[in-house]
């Protein structure tokens, strides 16, 4: 596990676009899994912009969505591909084949998420799995209590990420499970990159890294990946020091 301090937010964005497209210029036909949310906003931006600039081609890629709340898909306001669509897959003008993301409105939910196992598994894995963590130290939708070695899976909410999850919409919004790629993917993946920014993330933050690993912290879990990379900026680190 290596963790990688950032002074501020902006150079965190802008080195993890780097970084992401560094890995893409090593291994063109990369696959990668990529979180919503807002910490990686500002990641996708410059990383478009690296793209127009041609700095990198994703012509070979293949895109895997990390999850998405059961009931809604890429055309609604407030689901986590509209985000991923919005700020990464539309402007790089991603084509069809190369963009594989759960269909949560879909009656059989089980079979979605053989659908997207099979992706993964098809393409040797993942090359990179970027994610965020939550404030009960979820990573994807992999809520407190979750199995390690889960492939991808229909989960039940934490009652907090119901609650955090509608900062996303413009109304109140009823939330109650996700279906998300499972932590036995992020085991299996070649590189991970956890990226957190903010104080208020510090408290989850010291006892995913420094306490015990246990399921009841999921992203604990970056504790036992020999290539995990921690990616934070100062205010999400204030709380690592001599602990």
């Amino acid at each position: 596990m290596t963790i990688n301090e950032f002074p501020d937010y902006a150079t965190l964005s802008q080195c993890t676009a780097d970084h992401l497209a560094s890995i893409i210029n090593h291994k063109p036909n990369a696959t990668l899994c990529l979180a919503s949310g807002d910490t990686p906003i500002e990641t996708y931006h410059r990383f478009v912009e690296l793209a127009k600039d041609e700095r990198v081609d994703v012509s070979q890629c293949t895109f895997v969505g990390l999850d998405e709340w059961v009931g809604f898909g890429p055309d609604d306001f407030g689901s986590c591909s509209y985000y991923v669509f919005r700020d990464l897959f539309r402007p790089l003008n991603l084509r069809p084949d190369q963009v594989h993301v759960f269909d949560a409105k879909a009656t059989d939910l089980a079979a979605e998420c053989a659908r997207i196992d099979a992706v993964i598994q098809d393409r040797g894995g993942l090359d990179v799995l970027l994610v965020g963590m939550g404030m009960n130290g979820h990573i994807a939708l992999n809520e407190p209590g979750t199995p390690f070695t889960l492939g991808c899976h229909v989960v039940e909410l934490a009652e907090s990420t119901k609650t955090v999850g509608q900062k996303y919409f413009k109304t109140e919004t009823t939330l109650t499970q996700g279906i998300t790629v499972g932590l036995r993917h992020l085991t299996e993946a070649k590189e991970v990159i956890l990226m957190v920014s903010g104080d208020r993330k510090a408290p989850v933050l010291r006892d995913a890294l420094r306490g015990p690993v246990t399921e009841q912290v999921p992203a604990s879990i970056m504790q036992t990946h020999p290539n995990a990379q921690i990616w934070i900026d100062e205010a999400a680190g204030s709380l690592l020091t001599n602990s």
